[in-house]
């Protein structure tokens, strides 16, 4: 049975109330979640899952199952073999590690934006993340910096909206990526838009507004083959004192 996938419309979203559907071996499959499974380059959610006698289940990770099923992994340690299915219970993500994946998949965006060639390569965690640009030419990372820190700034705002698969097929320039490509079959495509920015098709998770983003920098350009530059984003050291 498909899970509902609260996050695609609200990525704020901490906690909702749910029902589980399936719990063995392959991970516990709930009604509705605000857990974020892996995918796009994005790391899943990790966080608890709280039963109405007050015990709480820790999930480690978050990955896509079978017919849009949603499988919550509990960590190793985790006693999760007495649970029964129409058991009530509270999904909550660990916010801060969500945090970090909304703050660091905007700023991919950005990136995206500054340099205009197609991306064969992404990751998204609570510690990086990195784009691998599909380009020949070298990347100045203060150059990179500036424009990263001009468009934080400028707060623009960041919204979704879904087109049709037809109309996705109609304007192929829309797509930037050329190792994960959008998903369909469900009829319909997410496109993520940050106004004046950005526009193309994502299903992860992102702040309101580019200055939400904070202090976020490239770290470190490689060089990793003769056609792929790979730019790597990190979290600012704070100010000295």
């Amino acid at each position: 049975m498909k899970t509902e996938e609260l996050f695609r419309e609200d990525a704020t979203l901490r906690e909702c109330s749910a029902t589980l559907l399936r719990a063995d071996e392959r991970g516990l499959v709930l009604d509705r979640s605000v857990f974020y499974p892996q995918g796009g380059g994005q790391a899943g959610d990790a966080g608890v899952l709280r039963l109405a006698d007050g015990r709480e289940i820790a999930i480690a990770d978050t990955r896509k199952g079978e017919g849009g099923e949603i499988l919550h992994l509990p960590a190793p340690d985790q006693a999760w073999q007495d649970l029964a299915p129409g058991q009530p219970l509270t999904a909550c993500i660990d916010w801060s590690r969500r945090q970090a994946h909304m703050r660091f998949h905007t700023a991919t965006h950005l990136l995206c934006a500054l340099v205009p060639h197609p991306v064969d390569g992404c990751s998204i965690t609570a510690q990086y993340a990195r784009l691998d640009f599909h380009m020949t030419d070298p990347l100045d990372k203060d150059q990179l910096n500036q424009g990263l820190a001009r468009l934080i700034s400028a707060a623009h705002p960041v919204s979704h909206s879904w087109i049709s698969d037809a109309e996705l097929d109609a304007n192929p320039g829309l797509v930037r990526s050329m190792s994960v490509q959008p998903p369909r079959g469900s009829g319909r495509v997410r496109l993520l838009k940050i106004d004046g920015v950005d526009l193309q098709p994502c299903g992860g998770t992102h702040v309101g507004n580019t200055g939400e983003i904070g202090a976020v920098v490239v770290t470190k350009i490689e060089k990793k083959s003769a056609k792929t530059r790979r730019v790597v984003l990190g979290f600012a050291p704070p100010a000295p004192a």
